[in-house]
């Protein structure tokens, strides 16, 4: 069965023109792209898609970093696609991501981890459903 993930490439990767090595990585990584599309956040947007944060100590920082530069929201489709996607991308921080993963090839730090992967299937609905509408997706299914 397929499922859906969200990935975004952060300011962080889009800033250090990383774009076509992290794309091609989900390529090689057997994902379908539904939807791709560069996008400039704004806070109302931030504060919306990363509100499960909200109450944290680094949700101010967050929300200013993902507003700092453009970012690349991407829909993926493939079985198993969230806990695959996030192997992929590895740990939140770059020090600790095993070898080969996104964030250990592209991040920058803990903060600056080049890329957004989905944590569960519900929230990989939610997330898509902010950036894409079922138009824009591939099969529009």
């Amino acid at each position: 069965m397929n499922n859906r993930t969200l990935a975004i490439i952060k300011p962080d990767a889009v800033k250090n023109n990383y774009i076509g090595q992290i794309v091609k990585m989900i390529n090689e990584a057997g994902f379908k792209i539904l939807g791709l599309k560069m996008v400039r956040m704004s806070k109302q947007s931030a504060e919306g898609f990363y509100e499960i944060h909200k109450e944290r100590a680094f949700f101010g920082e967050l929300v200013e970093f993902m507003t700092s530069g453009s970012c690349v929201p991407i829909a993926l489709e493939k079985s198993n696609a969230v806990e695959d996607y996030r192997k992929l991308i590895g740990a939140t921080n770059p020090a600790e991501a095993k070898e080969g993963t996104i964030r250990k090839l592209y991040a920058e730090s803990l903060g600056k981890n080049a890329v957004h992967g989905s944590d569960s299937d519900e929230n990989a609905s939610k997330e898509i459903s902010h950036f894409f509408s079922r138009e824009e997706l591939l099969n529009n299914s």
